[in-house]
């Protein structure tokens, strides 16, 4: 009985010496699995977590701190590591459903930038259709203006003097306002005249300077012609009353003879004054002027007064 006891106790001695050097044979395997950022292709070498797996031939060592801990430590720190080692291998897995191929993102892209450089295209052809319609219109605008313009050029208004009478014709003597001594003529006449708007298509607005008589350089009596509006393929008959009072005639009336204010002889006179017509073809952009000046040299007969003396052949047209 001893001898089995000593041979038992001898045998548990042996197991318990020659377990350390069977769990030092024992060998730990590492499984590597990529963590999250190997799916973003960055870091692809390097981003590993390393997970103890056991070997076949049994279950790891433990270290002094976790034999010491006990069996709950050493759970504590498997399920740790299982955890551990599943976690990544989840989010590797829905990442990878998740995530789209690279070869659709560059197709996706480069549509992207086809679509891009066709509105870039459309947004050019757009602006060169515009500028295009803007100068197409310009140039139709303006060759229209253009022959319109041309057009109205030969339809010139005509004017005709008819006649002028002088209702008063006296030479006297007095004193000018600074109280100089000379001859003073006072003139009371009416000219008349036709105006004629030649024109087929537009009517004419009609101004006029003052119609000035003169007298060796002197204008000895004015008239004012209103302004009107002359519509096209009309006339009208204009009647200017030209009036003058006391105007001194300093040395230019020393040839002047009268009698009890009549002059005794003919007197040389001459009218002068400038018709401006305009016409609106197209509003303010197409108008076209018309200037007439007219020069008639008069001869006032003493023994004709108040009666009309005519004006055809004695007027200059300009």
């Amino acid at each position: 009985m001893s001898a089995h006891l000593s041979k038992t106790d001898s045998e548990v001695s042996s197991l318990s010496q020659s377990s350390p050097a069977r769990s030092d044979r024992r060998q730990v395997y590492y499984v590597q699995s990529p963590s999250r950022d190997s799916h973003d292709g960055e870091k692809t070498t390097n981003s590993f977590h390393s997970t103890p797996v056991l070997s076949p031939m049994g279950s790891p060592p433990h270290s002094h701190s976790n034999s010491s801990l006990g069996p709950h430590s050493s759970r504590e720190s498997s399920s740790t590591r299982l955890s551990g080692s599943m976690k990544p291998q989840r989010k590797h897995d829905g990442s990878r459903k998740g995530r789209k191929p690279w070869k659709e993102f560059d197709a996706i892209e480069e549509e992207g930038l086809l679509d891009g450089d066709g509105a870039h295209q459309d947004f050019h052809r757009r602006r060169c259709y515009f500028l295009a319609f803007v100068v197409g219109f310009f140039v139709l605008f303006t060759t229209f203006s253009l022959i319109l313009w041309g057009a109205s050029r030969p339809q010139k208004p005509k004017i005709t003097m008819k006649s002028i009478s002088f209702n008063e014709f006296r030479v006297h003597a007095g004193t000018d306002s600074s109280g100089v001594s000379t001859q003073m003529v006072t003139v009371n006449c009416t000219v008349k005249l036709t105006y004629r708007n030649t024109a087929t298509f537009f009517g004419v607005h009609v101004t006029s300077t003052p119609l000035d008589l003169f007298y060796s350089q002197l204008t000895v009596a004015t008239g004012t012609m209103r302004k009107f509006y002359q519509s096209r393929k009309s006339q009208r008959a204009l009647t200017v009353v030209i009036l003058g009072s006391q105007i001194p005639l300093y040395g230019g009336g020393a040839s002047l003879g009268s009698l009890n204010g009549a002059p005794t002889q003919p007197v040389p006179l001459t009218l002068n004054f400038i018709v401006r017509s305009r016409a609106y073809v197209l509003g303010k952009l197409v108008k076209p002027k018309f200037y007439k000046r007219i020069e008639c040299s008069v001869t006032m007969n003493p023994m004709k007064m108040s009666r009309a003396i005519s004006l055809k052949n004695k007027c200059i047209y300009s």
